[in-house]
């Protein structure tokens, strides 16, 4: 199984020292150091030699020389500039590590490719939990190439990502992610598996590319709208809450039977599915659906 050197309260220390670093809990800063989880980790996402990995918040490295020892490429995006001087120097010993220091959400995706030496094509990362389920999504819709992830967040995002439709956990952000992928796999993290101790439970969560095919004529943006609208007055039945947000309610009328969705439903009850299929009725209604005021 494969481990990391870095992955120990005396190894972690020793480098931060060695450093001059200290933990910054404004950047989300938990620095994992047990093997175990790292083992599982790598087991989750799969690795054959062949892959150009991404990964979010590398800190001092833990994660990426596990991934430097099974990955064809590994590039990094960090956004404290303390932490250059120790990525600098992983750098300086593996000759498939780059990285990348900036905002991963503000990075371009040819950037990462360009320093990756290709698209990159799995995603593996403790992420920084403050943006964790946005990172996922716009890597997913960004990054064509990506065909997995398996990256550490907050149990309660982890929940998010893999709730089925009904549940209290189950929003728009679900629904969305459910066009680009699906989960296969799972394992929780606690606390002391980090340094310091975060206060909050975490999981690693694997996702598989391969969403809901969407029907000639639309796109993952057009369905993200009616999501959108759909989620945006949660107490509201489908029907009011897109009407409240843009869409026309005698196109929506005509549209719910076509689609097969009962216009009294919320929007929690209904899967990436159903909002497919009816932005698709949408799109056949004159005039075209959120063009026109609500009635």
């Amino acid at each position: 199984m494969t481990t990391s050197p870095l992955a120990s309260p005396a190894a972690t220390r020793g480098l931060l020292e060695e450093f001059g670093l200290a933990t910054k809990h404004r950047l989300g800063q938990n620095f994992l150091i047990d093997n175990h989880v790292i083992e599982r980790i790598m087991s989750l996402a799969e690795l054959d030699g062949s892959e150009r990995v991404l990964e979010v918040g590398p800190g001092i490295g833990t994660l990426t020389l596990a991934l430097l020892s099974e990955a064809s490429r590994v590039v990094s995006v960090e956004a404290d500039p303390e932490l250059e001087p120790v990525l600098e120097a992983h750098a300086e010993e593996h000759d498939g590590f780059a990285f990348i220091m900036g905002d991963a959400l503000k990075v371009a995706p040819a950037e990462i490719a360009e320093a990756a030496g290709g698209e990159p094509t799995v995603f593996v990362a403790n992420l920084p939990y403050n943006v964790a389920a946005t990172i996922i999504l716009q890597f997913f819709q960004t990054m064509p190439a990506l065909q997995r992830a398996a990256v550490m967040v907050q149990k309660e995002v982890a929940d998010r990502i893999a709730a089925a439709p009904g549940n209290r956990t189950y929003g728009g952000y679900t629904a969305k992610l459910g066009l680009y992928g699906r989960v296969t796999g799972r394992f929780e993290v606690p606390p002391r598996c980090f340094m310091p101790a975060p206060h909050v439970d975490s999981a690693v969560v694997r996702i598989d590319r391969g969403g809901i095919e969407l029907p000639d004529g639309i796109d993952a943006e057009a369905v993200s709208r009616v999501i959108d609208a759909a989620f945006g007055q949660r107490r509201k039945t489908i029907r009011n809450s897109m009407g409240s947000n843009g869409f026309d309610k005698a196109v929506l009328d005509e549209s719910f039977p076509v689609a097969g969705v009962e216009p009294s439903a919320r929007a929690e009850t209904l899967s990436t599915a159903d909002f497919v299929r009816l932005t698709a009725a949408l799109a056949q209604s004159v005039p075209s659906a959120g063009e026109s005021e609500a009635r």
